[in-house]
């Protein structure tokens, strides 16, 4: 069964850094783009970057872009996201998900991430 497991959250000062990862596994993990979303509270969920099977396109919110940096280990399965320069407006809950059209309604638990002084 599909499986994206999201980690690395947590609270940080603006101006600082986290990594997040996701832990996929259920299916073919290199045969698909993988896409970081994000949802803020009272607020829709926004795509926050995508990285394409092999890594090498990428494509980010313009709210995030240069500060950043979305990438993957097919090797290992898994996808990061690196922040930063975090701002308040980047708290949280960050979710990854799969291009599997079969997983497209699977969600994770997602990772919380807080900036706050």
């Amino acid at each position: 069964q599909v499986q994206l497991v999201e980690s690395g959250g947590g609270l940080v000062q603006p101006g600082g850094s986290l990594r997040l990862s996701c832990a996929a596994s259920g299916f073919i993990f290199e045969s698909y783009a993988m896409t970081w979303y994000r949802q803020a509270p009272g607020k829709e969920r926004e795509l926050v970057a995508r990285i394409s099977p092999s890594g090498g396109s990428t494509n980010y919110a313009g709210s995030v872009k240069g500060r950043f940096t979305i990438s993957r280990d097919n090797a290992k399965s898994t996808v990061y996201l690196q922040m930063n320069s975090l701002k308040p407006d980047d708290t949280a809950v960050y979710y990854c998900h799969t291009h599997w059209f079969t997983a497209r309604d699977y969600w994770g638990q997602g990772t919380q991430v807080t900036v706050s002084s």
